[in-house]
């Protein structure tokens, strides 16, 4: 069945001798051999030895979603709010079975995303996470206060868009247009302006043409920040703002990396919507809600050194720190944070920069999870799929203790579980199902 596509298995690198030794020395290279297993698995047609089941975990007296798609209702001036707000611990997941269509090729996986399923996905889940009937009800629980002129950035991830000539495409794992498109349909409902909605990805990360145009040709005075964009819409770290600088308070004995700058865009806008993608990290394990932020500071290679496990990749990760907490402590990021999506309509295993992952275990055998994640809780959501990626893929050991750090914080809950099966006991996991 898979062997007609044999290279969407790229993302499990060939491993360099250097990285091998560094995989001995911390005693990972067992896990990375099982990861390399699995994959061989798939390529050659071999069946798996895990039971694959797909669960639909909701909580008591509350149905299974399966709702026929209808357009958003009309904005009111002041929709009225009909219970309080959510724990700030639930985490909302919505998998729809058909969101796409794609087998692994052509490349342009973005091509074969069902733009209404997705709208459907992102209604369901606010209206689950913030307890409303309607979208419009939903975004007023979100943004209760917003006027006119303040803006809503929106953290995307185009990492594997770095230092490509401006127009260029690549097959890599990079954020989709559909969930963007969504969620501004939901916020014009709720009134807001398009000229207050800003796009950005910081540093060398480029936006590619079929993002812009698919974007623009629905919402053309959405503004889009990015390195191929003209001057007044580049991403700049200049602000002198004395909140625009990260500064890192490490424990005795751990060194501090430099400050870093907070991009310009984020600064001057008054809410932030987080959008990581669902996958690991080569040599940071994973790579969610937390590291998304890599592109919002000005210099992320300045930091790698914290959160790397390989010796190979720079790394030296210490056991009492993790420079995210610090970075996301930020008052531009956790102050301003109103939402965090989680894409995993694809996701990616076994590499940052890898290509769009079939998965084997938690979603069934040659599937992609076609999942999205909704929470006001960054620790809790990066807890959930941190889960997903350790039970499909595994991770180095350690991966996922910036979120103890961050829950020490007073960034949210961490808890690890069970969302295939038994779900969590202080993370309100709810899962949706759509078809």
């Amino acid at each position: 069945m898979f062997s007609r596509h044999p290279r969407r298995y790229d993302m499990v690198k060939k491993i360099s001798r250097r990285k091998f030794l560094a995989l001995i020395s911390t005693g990972a290279i067992s896990t990375w051999i099982g990861i390399t297993h699995l994959r061989d698995q798939l390529v050659h047609g071999q069946s798996s030895s895990f039971d694959t089941f797909i669960p639909i975990i909701l909580k008591p007296n509350q149905p299974t979603v399966t709702p026929t798609p209808s357009p958003p209702p009309t904005p009111t001036s002041t929709p009225k709010v009909t219970q309080p707000p959510p724990a700030s611990a639930r985490v909302v997941h919505v998998r729809h079975t058909s969101v796409t269509n794609w087998t692994g090729s052509p490349y342009a996986y973005w091509n074969y995303v069902n733009q209404t399923k997705v709208n459907l996905m992102v209604e369901q889940g606010l209206k689950t996470l913030t307890g409303q009937s309607n979208l419009v009800n939903a975004w007023q629980v979100l943004l209760p206060n917003y006027v006119q002129g303040e803006g809503i950035a929106i953290k995307v991830n185009f990492n594997n868009a770095m230092q490509m000539a401006c127009g260029n495409e690549t097959g890599q794992i990079n954020a989709l247009p559909q969930l963007v498109i969504a969620l501004i349909g939901g916020l014009k409902a709720r009134g807001v302006a398009e000229s207050d909605i800003k796009i950005y990805d910081g540093v060398n990360r480029i936006f590619p043409l079929y993002f812009i145009n698919a974007i623009h040709s629905q919402y053309p005075n959405v503004q889009l920040f990015h390195a191929c964009a003209d001057d007044s819409h580049k991403v700049t770290y200049n602000s002198s703002n004395p909140s625009a600088t990260v500064q890192f308070s490490p424990p005795s004995g751990v060194p501090s990396p430099a400050p870093q700058k907070i991009a310009d865009v984020l600064v001057n806008a008054t809410y932030l919507i987080n959008i990581p993608i669902m996958k690991n990290h080569s040599c940071a394990g994973i790579t969610l809600a937390f590291k998304n932020h890599f592109g919002t500071i000005s210099n992320p290679g300045g930091v790698h050194s914290h959160v790397f496990f390989i010796d190979g990749c720079g790394g030296g990760v210490y056991s009492n720190y993790s420079p995210l907490v610090d970075i996301y402590k930020n008052s531009n990021i956790r102050n301003k944070t109103i939402l965090t999506v989680g894409d995993g309509i694809f996701g990616c295993l076994g590499s940052e920069d890898g290509y769009p992952s079939f998965w084997i275990n938690t979603f069934g055998q040659g599937e992609f999870p076609k999942s999205l994640f909704f929470s006001r809780d960054p620790v809790a959501i990066d807890s959930v799929m941190a889960d997903f990626l350790r039970a499909e893929y595994g991770y180095f050991d350690g991966s996922d203790k910036y979120l103890q750090f961050a829950q020490d914080a007073g960034l949210g809950t961490y808890e690890r579980g069970d969302p295939w099966g038994s779900g969590y006991s202080r993370i309100d996991y709810q899962k949706i199902v759509l078809s």
